[in-house]
């Protein structure tokens, strides 16, 4: 007999006061959160655009920066009035930078998560996936909408990550080093409609902050600093990690025609040591305390890596897309991965991950799903492993996913 699906709790999530810019991460309170007049319009009249200083200065540029004006007011129900032309407006924007906060992340602060990996890791190409399946199949599993913040993202998003890897079939080149200019991050808001059994609907949001950055920029202490502030404001941490950067896996996946890396500074275990160093200043956390963060590891790449597992490994399974977070297959995954880095004589990533942070889990995800040939995506085209699987454990740590245990238990 079919035994019911078993509800799990949510094991407990962190949470923040206040809402958290997710382009310059200043911190206010949602009661001191400025806004911007609406101007004219037409025949209405309203404020004239007058350049901006302040996200001049953010953006490196005074074009688009020209806009109406920005005032202080308490506001009721996300709303005032100029105190120039008189127009109502419910146009927040961050009182550092003055870039726009969305109405639905100020009234439900989201959450930041932080994508974090060395050199070859494969960010670049799992952004423009995550993204694209979240604008796609897995955001019509979840009911849920993905929506750019702003025009920066919108247009970064086609130009360096849809068109050449998605319509294009081009594999991403290295991202450059943060030293050489700034980068925008691309930023978006995630919103789920949960419909409950008796109460009304309610939408939870999700504040997705992704930068793609440089290798480089994790290796070295330096420059980490210009990610301090990124860091500190993650509510979560999504780490991805290669495993032809571990010694002992390199032997499985060479037959895939990746030649390994000799980078120390490159391994996973070094680059997480350092980002956990820089998370333990700015949380002023001792050193035998663990983080709060919950963080997602990643083994990117197991296409590579499937044709020699077992078949009834976890992950040759594809995910069941019912809306909710299976629990009997996330210990699977879980419980493969750590094998996997065991045999790899890398176990000492999960001992350390188990030391320094609260709560953490391991995945294992293709975000191509087949081996690329000569810089560009096999000719199956790009079709994603498993790619969502960390997003949805962290979103079930946010409380905004409901667990299952299949089996009832």
């Amino acid at each position: 007999m079919t035994r019911p699906l078993a509800r799990v709790g949510l094991p407990g999530a962190p949470s923040r006061h206040g809402v958290t810019c997710p382009y310059c991460f200043a911190s206010a309170a949602p009661q001191r959160i400025p806004f911007r007049c609406r101007g004219q319009a037409g025949r209405t009249q309203g404020c004239a655009p007058v350049l901006d200083e302040r996200l001049a200065a953010y953006t490196g540029s005074t074009a688009g920066a020209s806009l109406p004006p920005v005032f202080a007011a308490a506001g009721r129900k996300g709303r005032a009035d100029c105190p120039a032309c008189g127009r109502p407006t419910g146009n927040r924007v961050c009182p550092e930078c003055h870039n726009p906060l969305p109405a639905a992340y100020c009234d439900s602060p989201g959450r930041i998560v932080a994508l974090v990996g060395a050199k070859n890791s494969g960010k670049s190409t799992y952004i423009a996936v995550l993204l694209h399946e979240l604008m796609n199949r897995v955001g019509t599993e979840l009911d849920a909408s993905l929506v750019a913040c702003d025009d920066r993202t919108i247009e970064r998003y086609k130009r360096d990550f849809a068109r050449p890897l998605l319509e294009e079939r081009r594999l991403l080149p290295t991202t450059a080093s943060a030293t050489t200019g700034p980068r925008e991050p691309l930023v978006y808001l995630l919103t789920r409609t949960r419909r409950g059994r008796f109460a009304r609907a309610r939408n939870d949001s999700l504040a997705l902050v992704l930068f793609d950055t440089a290798g480089e920029d994790l290796r070295s202490r330096e420059v980490t600093d210009l990610h301090l502030r990124y860091l500190e404001a993650a509510d979560a941490i999504i780490f991805l990690v290669d495993p032809l950067e571990l010694p002992g896996a390199q032997g499985e996946l060479q037959r895939g025609g990746d030649p390994p890396h000799a980078d120390p500074d490159s391994e996973p275990l070094n680059v997480i040591a350092r980002v956990t160093e820089a998370l333990r200043q700015r949380h002023g956390t001792r050193p035998g305390d663990p983080l709060p963060v919950p963080v997602a590891v990643a083994l990117t790449k197991i296409d590579v890596l499937r044709p020699s597992l077992l078949r009834q490994s976890a992950l040759h399974r594809t995910r069941t897309g019912t809306g909710v977070l299976d629990l009997d297959d996330r210990d699977a995954v879980d419980e493969q991965v750590r094998a996997l880095l065991h045999d790899w004589q890398a176990g000492q990533l999960d001992t350390y991950l188990g030391q320094q942070y609260a709560d953490h889990a391991l995945f294992g995800l293709s975000a191509l799903g087949g081996v690329p040939e000569s810089g560009r995506v096999g000719a199956g085209g790009v079709r994603p492993h498993r790619a969502e699987d960390p997003l949805l454990w962290l979103l079930y740590r946010f409380g905004m996913l409901d667990g299952v245990r299949p089996g009832g238990t």
